[in-house]
């Protein structure tokens, strides 16, 4: 019996394992990678295939050493043909980004964020702290990357709200039966992450201008 405790305790205080990298194909040659640790969690098995990535650095500490890999990852597979779009914040570990602020740029690097007064990113992502961070634990707890990034159109509701302008007359629709019922409370605007959304975008953009291929 006691030993069945003590082997209780031992799970019990053991440290949790870390999270694992999360990777999606997100297509035309584009895959998301984000790290929780480094340089563990930095991708390994395409190496040998250079394509795009979106890599996700929001949040992660490290020091020189994790430094030194994350750099010499992303000088392996940036290029200007198959750019690396480096998400961070302010939050990303100052040590980490330090080796992007010198004048040797690594070519085909971008990194997007949400620029704080001890942050500057290469492009700068308008969205509140408590907004990315809520859209970055959604991924971690399973929503979709496509619903992070894709912004929902009504148009169901628009063709309503046109048809009935078009068949109403003016009177009616300035003045609606008032039938009682209290007025619907506007629905919560879905979540998306816009720095992902932003990275994405601009992998789009950078296709249709020919500057880098598709796959």
């Amino acid at each position: 019996m006691k030993r069945f405790s003590l082997l209780l305790l031992l799970i019990a205080i053991a440290p949790a394992a870390p999270a694992a990298p999360l990777e999606r194909d997100l297509g035309l040659g584009l895959v998301f990678c984000r790290v929780h640790t480094l340089p563990g969690d930095l991708p390994t098995s395409e190496s040998l295939q250079r394509h795009a990535w979106i890599l996700d650095v929001r949040y992660v500490a490290g020091d020189r050493a994790a430094a030194t890999a994350l750099t010499g990852w992303l000088k392996f597979h940036a290029s200007a043909t198959t750019p690396v779009l480096l998400l961070a914040n302010a939050e990303t570990s100052a040590v980490l980004l330090a080796p992007f602020t010198a004048a040797d740029a690594i070519a085909g690097l971008i990194i997007l964020g949400p620029a704080r007064s001890d942050f500057t990113p290469d492009i700068a992502v308008a969205v509140k702290p408590g907004v990315e961070r809520r859209a970055y634990h959604a991924l971690e707890t399973g929503t979709a990357i496509e619903a992070l990034i894709t912004e929902k159109v009504d148009k169901v509701r628009n063709d309503e709200a046109m048809l009935a302008r078009e068949h109403l007359p003016d009177s009616a629709l300035s003045n609606p039966p008032d039938d009682g019922a209290a007025p619907a409370a506007p629905a919560a605007p879905p979540l998306l992450d816009p720095v992902l959304q932003r990275a994405v975008q601009l992998h789009r953009t950078l296709i249709a201008l020919k500057r880098i291929s598709a796959g």
